[in-house]
C-alpha cells in the first residue's frame, strides 16, 4: 500500500501544481481576505480533487466514457464562471482590509471553490487514466483508498501553500497596489477562462 500512497501523492501534486485560474483565485482570496478565507478556498479545491480521485478509482474507464460527450459544455460553463469572477475583480473597489463578517463567509468560500473546481471534469479522466495505467493502484480496494488519500493530502498541502502565500500580503498592500494586483490577476483569469472554454 505504501507505493500506492506515494503514487497518489505524486498524482495529486502533478494535477495541483500547474498554476491555473483556481490557483490565482486562491492567492487573490488570501491577499484580499486573509488566511482563513484563503484556507477555506484551498480546502474546497482539494475536496473537489478528493471527489474526482474517488470517482475515478471506483469507476475508472466507465467515467471517462460517460464524461467525454459533456466535456465541451462543462468547459464552456467553467470558462463562463471564471470570466464572471475575473470581471467582478476588475470592477471591484479596493479596500485596505476586507474581513469576513461571519462564519458563513468562509463556508461560502469553501463551497464556491468546491463548485468551481468541480466544473473541471478532465481531472476525473486524469485520475481514471492513472487507475487504468497503474495496475498496482487498481489491484484492490485498499490500494485505491490510499492512492486517493495521497492525492487528496498532496492537493490540500499545495492549495494551503498558495493560501499562505496570498495571506502573507493581506493588509500589506495599499488600495492602489490592491487595484493593480486585482487587474493583473483578472486579466490572467480571463485569458485562462478562454483557454478552458475553447481548449
Amino acid at each position: 500500500m505504501g507505493p500506492s500512497f506515494l503514487l497518489g501523492v505524486a498524482a495529486g501534486y502533478a494535477i495541483a501544481i500547474p498554476f491555473g485560474p483556481i490557483a490565482i483565485l486562491i492567492v487573490r482570496t488570501g491577499v484580499r481576505r486573509g488566511l482563513r478565507a484563503a484556507a477555506s478556498a484551498g480546502a474546497g479545491t482539494a475536496t473537489a480533487d478528493l471527489v474526482f480521485a474517488t470517482i475515478a478509482m471506483l469507476f475508472g474507464a466507465a467515467v471517462s466514457a460517460f464524461l467525454a460527450p459533456i466535456l465541451p459544455a462543462a468547459r464552456l460553463v467553467a470558462g463562463a464562471a471564471l470570466a464572471v469572477i475575473a470581471l467582478r475583480g476588475l470592477l471591484a473597489v479596493p479596500q485596505a482590509v476586507e474581513r469576513d463578517s461571519s462564519g458563513t463567509g468562509t463556508a461560502g468560500t469553501y463551497l464556491m471553490f468546491l463548485g468551481l473546481t468541480m466544473l473541471n471534469p478532465p481531472t476525473v479522466i486524469y485520475f481514471a487514466s492513472l487507475a487504468i495505467a497503474l495496475p498496482e493502484v487498481s489491484a484492490d480496494f485498499a490500494s485505491r483508498a490510499v492512492f486517493v488519500l495521497g492525492a487528496f493530502l498532496s492537493s490540500l498541502s499545495w492549495q494551503e501553500v498558495l493560501a499562505v502565500a496570498g495571506a502573507s500580503l493581506h493588509g500589506r498592500l495599499t488600495p492602489r497596489l490592491q487595484r493593480i494586483t486585482a487587474v493583473v490577476s483578472s486579466v490572467i483569469i480571463l485569458a485562462l477562462a478562454a483557454r478552458v472554454a475553447f481548449g
